[in-house]
């Protein structure tokens, strides 16, 4: 099996650092062939890690002219991520793009559409596609257990009350922590019940440092609405993120979406499922599905990012998921397209 020559651009992403381990921890996949950096602040936070050690660290200009580099991972800081995503795409190189996909839809849409053009593999990092648990609940959907959803409940929240220097750069994007953390949950809701009729923000600050943190977005749909939440103002609440689907025949419920602290790759996932008759392989009434454990955040993705250069499956989340998910994140925000 021919490894992938690639690339990592940028180090500002605060999952750049996790990125570049688990690429280098796939040597049978992936041959990483240097790291570039251009903002002397991320060099001098991050450029010493031992991840990075024993890398080479180049220009783009340089990542661009490696003999046959085939792809990149994009982990700049957020404002940078489509900017040089499409630079990427101008030189044929498929990529892995950490999220949110910046804020402006049609700039975000003309990458989907440098890449459909070039038939190159677009994939955003939206770990949760990888979790058990919440595939677990994807599938008692499209399988039908659930019979007609009407309801679904989404909560990724976390607590940085004590930490202003995230704040502060939190506050850079207008819409603020559910900009950057609710495209995980857009993502699990359009994967359900596709594009909503309708999306409604609504916007709140605890405090008076700028920083939207606190949002609520409600999706409607012909017979069903989602609510999904984001705080950054929750104490615990990495604990308390949750995923309730409720329909006709039955509900699934994943809380935590992962476990929190050192539990994290070792505590297996237990989805909450309830059911009014005897459906596929479960009895009526309630269940506890043991769904195992994450195992690595983000190794699942990245063997599918491969899997999909190589040509051996086509990529399960196609431009038009992307660009759709992108859209309603946006919209979840209070952005106006």
């Amino acid at each position: 099996m021919k490894k992938i020559k690639i690339a990592q651009l940028g180090i500002g992403h605060n999952h750049a650092a996790d990125k570049m381990r688990a690429l280098r921890a796939l040597p049978d996949h992936f041959e990483v062939v240097g790291v570039a950096e251009s903002d002397p602040y991320w060099l001098h936070e991050r450029g010493q890690l031992s991840v990075y050690q024993g890398l080479p660290w180049l220009s783009e200009e340089e990542i661009f002219r490696i003999p046959g580099l085939q792809a990149v991972a994009v982990e700049t800081d957020g404002a940078q991520l489509v900017p040089t995503a499409r630079r990427c795409a101008e030189h044929c190189l498929h990529i892995h793009l950490d999220k949110p996909g910046g804020e402006s839809l049609p700039e975000f849409a003309a990458l989907v559409q440098d890449c459909r053009k070039r038939n190159l593999a677009l994939q955003l990092a939206y770990v949760y596609r990888y979790n058990p648990g919440l595939n677990f609940c994807l599938q008692a959907v499209r399988q039908g257990w659930l019979g007609e959803i009407f309801e679904v409940h989404a909560v990724m929240s976390r607590y940085d009350g004590d930490n202003q220097r995230y704040r502060t750069w939190l506050s850079q994007f207008r819409g603020g922590a559910m900009y950057i953390f609710a495209g995980y949950l857009v993502d699990l809701v359009v994967s359900m019940l596709g594009a909503p009729q309708q999306v409604v923000p609504f916007m709140q600050s605890t405090r008076d440092d700028g920083l939207i943190d606190n949002g609520l977005a409600v999706l409607v749909y012909p017979r069903a609405t989602a609510t999904i939440r984001v705080s950054v103002e929750e104490v615990d609440g990495m604990k308390h993120r949750r995923l309730i689907v409720c329909g006709t025949l039955g509900s699934v419920e994943l809380c935590p979406i992962e476990p929190p602290g050192p539990e994290y790759y070792t505590r297996p996932l237990q989805v909450r499922l309830t059911l009014k008759h005897d459906t596929g392989p479960y009895s009526a009434g309630t269940h506890c599905v043991d769904c195992g454990t994450l195992n690595d955040r983000y190794d699942r993705q990245l063997l599918e990012f491969a899997s999909i250069i190589r040509g051996e499956s086509p990529n399960p989340y196609p431009y038009e998921h992307e660009l759709l998910v992108h859209k309603t994140l946006l919209q979840a925000a209070g952005y106006q397209q």
